[in-house]
């Protein structure tokens, strides 16, 4: 992996940058479509190829339940076994199995919880999380863990920093790939003396790049953008950094502002089959009876498969309302490509030192929607 900073904000942290890794080269700040199961959901890998997205994120906990991380090896590795030849990072599925996992169980050798696809038990360690994802064969690999709900006592979050960073060190002792690269994971809750210090600690531990986890899961906007600072205040500049998780068009453009380089969330294609449309002029509902004879595109300022052939709003009305599946592969490749136009504009602006102006759009925009 190799990293180089190519332009910086005059006044603040934001950087555009290159990121070479295995499969190809990231142009950052990135956006990531969340391809947890091996795909991102209702769109075929070359269309997202085709919408600008440069690199994906697939989840190692919900491949290891299904189909097996030694299916996707024997099938010639995840680039193979999901026909993407670009960038994968993996992540450790820490946060899942948190939130989602059946009564798990947090000890200092990991986490045991049930399986929600048959109730096996399963003990989840720093090492065979690790092993999962050198199977599974990503370009960036994360180490499990522990994901602190919000919100959490100091003295709790304080605890939980601790063994995480006993995991990190694990984790690193484990991995063995002279493809893949493993970076080290922040947390910290909300406190922002916390945070710095797992910052710090994760750094010293020589990580090539550093993912911040444990925001944007409760906590408020500007608790998350305090805690983001303290975090990337302690970290080597010179290091890319992944915000997991955090995604909304104006939470990228104020955390890119603070050096971000990596962003994933599940909110386009998540929108998209609920029926929300991400715009230049704000979210559109397309289910709203106005839209029923709308013979306009979704965005004049789209190329995405349905505005560059010219299907109608009606048209892909209907199509959501009779739960017709080319309805919300549409949609959800409209949203991928507003996410990678946008980071196309966070770069540009960031170059031209024009960020704040992209801020205050989306600031228009967010009011907007709100209202």
């Amino acid at each position: 992996m190799r990293f180089t900073i190519d332009e910086q904000l005059a006044d603040g942290r934001g950087r555009t940058g290159t990121l070479e890794l295995a499969h190809g080269v990231v142009r950052t700040p990135a956006y990531m479509p969340c391809a947890s199961r091996a795909a991102v959901r209702a769109c075929p890998p070359g269309e997202i190829a085709a919408a600008g997205v440069q690199i994906v994120v697939a989840n190692a906990y919900h491949l290891h339940l299904r189909p097996g991380e030694d299916v996707v090896g024997d099938c010639g590795g995840l680039h193979r076994f999901m026909r993407w030849d670009r960038p994968i990072l993996t992540d450790s599925g820490g946060f899942q199995v948190f939130s989602l996992a059946d009564r798990n169980c947090i000890t200092e050798e990991g986490v045991t919880f049930r399986s929600p696809v048959d109730g096996h038990e399963i003990l989840l360690t720093p090492e065979l999380s690790v092993q999962i994802q050198m199977t599974l064969g990503g370009d960036i690999a994360m180490p499990l863990d522990e994901c602190c709900p919000c919100p959490a006592e100091r003295d709790y979050v304080e605890r939980s920093i601790e063994r995480t960073l006993r995991w990190a060190e694990r984790s690193l002792a484990a991995h063995r790939h002279d493809a893949q690269r493993l970076f080290g994971i922040v947390q910290g809750g909300v406190y922002p003396q916390l945070r710095a210090r797992s910052a710090r600690a994760t750094a010293e531990l020589g990580f090539p790049g550093f993912g911040i986890g444990g925001l944007s899961v409760g906590e408020r906007r500007d608790e998350m953008l305090v805690a983001l600072r303290a975090a990337m205040a302690a970290l080597p500049a010179d290091r890319p950094v992944h915000l997991m998780g955090v995604g909304t068009p104006l939470d990228i453009v104020d955390c890119a502002a603070e050096g971000v380089d990596l962003f994933d969330c599940v909110l386009p294609t998540r929108n998209a089959r609920h029926g929300g449309v991400m715009t230049w002029e704000g979210v559109l509902r397309i289910a709203a009876a106005e839209h029923e004879r709308d013979t306009r595109t979704l965005s004049e300022e789209c190329d995405c498969p349905a505005c560059a052939q010219g299907f109608s709003r009606a048209y892909l009305r209907h199509l959501f309302r009779i739960k017709e599946p080319l309805g919300w592969q549409l949609l959800s490749l409209h949203n991928v490509r507003f996410y990678t136009q946008l980071l196309e504009r966070v770069r540009a602006a960031i170059a031209a030192d024009a960020l704040g102006e992209l801020r205050a759009q989306l600031s228009a925009w967010s009011e907007r929607d709100r209202a």
